[in-house]
């Protein structure tokens, strides 16, 4: 371990002699100012983005077994639960996670409308992050298809009801959502697709921006 330990400091040295990272760490990360008053409360971004993490990964592990076919969905988190060492925890670890980061988003949210953080010059802040919420949201929806069980298969099909609410165009979106009159296995595909590609890119994207912005403006408290 102390060998270990020893190779860690040595690469970290010669990275360092390099590229100066000791006063971009300590700007950023362990000499960073915050306000006095901040709390606990404040956290809730940075947890959804840590579970966003989580998700990640253990969607990755779950994708090795996962098979996208009305004919084989079922069988293959079956199989995961069942038969994968630990499989069972990885993807339980998924679903709770995917639950999870939806209420810190909401509770982020609540907070930033609570005290008012979003008022100029963080409006784009606001709408970023209501973004990122719509898109959490939908992620998780596209991934609550995926095990095709009758729950699964039902709770897909009144959801893609919701836009028909929507005038003129709403019978049209749900049409494009299920590719197709019915939930089937085009709407599977289609989903599938969303959840591990479309929708991360977009949430990766505006997590990016949002930083960004964060970074720009900084913290609405004094330091």
């Amino acid at each position: 371990m102390s060998k270990f330990i020893e190779l860690i400091n040595v690469i970290r040295n010669e990275l360092d002699d390099r590229f100066n990272l000791t006063p971009v760490i300590e700007k950023n990360l362990t000499h960073k100012q915050v306000p006095r008053t901040l709390s606990w409360a404040g956290c809730f971004g940075g947890l959804a983005f840590l579970i966003f993490l989580i998700q990640v990964f253990t969607g990755v592990l779950l994708l090795m077994y996962y098979k996208p076919d009305p004919e084989q969905a079922w069988d293959s988190v079956t199989f995961i639960k069942s038969n994968v060492p630990m499989g069972w925890v990885i993807q339980r670890i998924h679903r709770v996670g995917a639950n999870l980061m939806i209420i810190l988003v909401l509770l982020h949210m609540a907070r930033v409308a609570y005290f008012r953080i979003f008022r100029k010059p963080r409006e784009f802040h606001w709408i970023s992050g209501v973004i990122l919420s719509l898109a959490t949201t939908m992620i998780a929806f596209t991934g609550y298809l995926l095990p095709w069980t009758q729950l699964s298969y039902w709770g897909a099909k009144v959801g893609t009801e919701i836009p028909s609410a929507v005038p003129l165009l709403g019978e049209y979106i749900v049409i494009l959502i299920r590719r197709g009159q019915n939930i089937s296995g085009d709407t599977l595909s289609f989903f599938f697709a969303m959840h591990i590609w479309g929708l991360p890119v977009v949430l990766v994207v505006m997590m990016a921006l949002h930083f960004i912005m964060i970074r720009r403006t900084g913290i609405s408290r004094p330091l």
